[in-house]
């Protein structure tokens, strides 16, 4: 059963993806496909699969936390492209799919006959998505681009620390997100796109690029000024108070945007006097007057804890949050009442829960839940996906049998447990 037939009032229900592939960023994009409602066949290495499923520790039994994050809603098909006939299958696939998405090194999907040019040809239709670290235009050519890379490369990590401190690496690889959203977006643009004009369409996706665009207020004040972008860390560089205090048992942020905002802090925190200080009467006499304001708001806010503050500065429409741990932040959002998981029913792990999507379609069921296909074993869907592509059972034999197919969801990278590969 595909995801398609299973979750038929998503919006992408219909769409056929060819995923051809692996790690993160052209993953997570499909996997948001995939929540969108489109069948995604991923293929994979029959023997090993996608880079990820060695990438533990952790491990759920002998599935690797890192592949079950990015792969549910999917199929596996786990064929070799170096075998001519495997070959020919997944060209047959990419013939009939709305969507093809790849990220292989440059020069390599050409060299199998998967370039878009090639697939244009058999699918004059197809949406065809190239990701890449460094795009097609970029010098030098063919440049390896791996998050922490492009972290470096793009600014990112230079915004991310403390004051007159080092360039701080960004906790989770957000240069793969970022390009993971963004190809999402541009193909449902691009599937729109063709319904009007009947035509396919090449895009390209980039780490790069997609971490230079993410950088938005502060690319623009260094666009304006002429001049770095400072680390402001914990704080924002044109909003006070707009960053993290301390209180007496935990940390907290305060987000007051505008004057109104301010005010009500001041009178809430028990600084009634600070609204009317003229060294504060605005936002950029705050952002002028930072330090001593800064310091003002640290002394009041110290005498309580986190958890008295947060109904206080609620009540007073003062925005306002904890400084959570993941899990403590994702057990947060279930207690109030916005899921932030789900759970799909594993085919040997049983009930596994993953993280939701950033979107909603319509409010969590566990009807709906129950629709999601979990991250496939590898080679988990070969046998349906070929039979669909017309093989028949003597032909899919012969490839198993040659190994050119692993249709046993067995997976031989599960052998490499004791190496960490972040």
């Amino acid at each position: 059963m595909t995801t398609t037939d299973r979750q038929p009032h998503r919006p992408l229900a219909g769409i056929r993806v060819a995923d051809l592939s692996r790690v993160l960023a052209g993953p997570y994009a499909t996997m948001l496909l995939a929540d969108m409602g489109a069948d995604v066949v991923k293929i994979e290495h029959p023997e090993h699969g996608d880079d990820t499923r060695s990438w533990g520790p952790p491990w759920a039994g002998d599935q690797a936390a890192y592949y079950l994050s990015l792969n549910r809603g999917k199929r596996s098909l786990a064929i070799d492209l170096k075998d001519p006939e495997g070959l020919a299958a997944v060209r047959e696939l990419c013939a009939g799919a709305d969507v093809v998405v790849q990220n292989f090194r440059p020069g390599v999907i050409e060299r199998l006959g998967l370039g878009y040019e090639q697939v244009k040809k058999l699918n004059p239709g197809v949406v065809y998505c190239s990701i890449s670290g460094f795009s097609s235009g970029h010098s030098p050519a063919g440049r390896a681009g791996f998050d922490v890379i492009v972290q470096g490369e793009s600014g990112l990590m230079s915004t991310t620390g403390t004051p007159g401190g080092s360039p701080t690496k960004i906790g989770i690889p957000i240069s793969d997100v970022f390009t993971g959203l963004n190809a999402a977006a541009a193909i449902c643009g691009a599937l729109t796109g063709r319904e009007r004009t009947g035509t396919g369409t090449h895009v390209e996706v980039s780490l790069i690029n997609s971490a230079l665009s993410s950088l938005v207020n502060v690319a623009q004040r260094g666009l304006v000024t002429g001049a770095e972008p400072e680390r402001f860390g914990q704080a924002h560089s044109t909003i006070v108070p707009y960053q993290v205090f301390p209180t007496a048992d935990a940390e907290m942020i305060v987000a007051a945007g505008n004057d109104s905002l301010y005010r009500r802090l001041c009178t809430a925190v028990g600084r009634a006097e600070l609204a009317d200080d003229p060294r504060f009467a605005t936002n950029p006499d705050r952002v002028a007057n930072r330090e001593v304001l800064v310091a003002e708001l640290t002394a009041a806010l110290s005498a309580k804890g986190a958890e008295e503050w947060l109904p206080i500065l609620t009540a007073a429409g003062v925005p306002v949050g904890k400084v959570r741990g993941v899990l403590e932040a994702i057990r947060a959002a279930d207690a109030s009442g916005d899921a932030a998981t789900i759970t799909v029913d594993h085919p040997t792990l049983g009930d596994l829960e993953l993280v939701r999507a950033g979107f909603r379609f319509d409010s969590p069921t566990p009807e709906a839940d129950a629709a999601v296909l979990p991250p496939p074993l590898l080679g988990q869907h070969s046998t349906a996906v070929l039979e669909g592509l017309g093989l028949t059972d003597e032909q899919i034999a012969g490839l198993v049998a040659r190994g050119v197919v692993n249709q046993n969801g067995q997976t031989r990278s599960t052998t490499r447990r004791g190496a960490d590969h972040r």
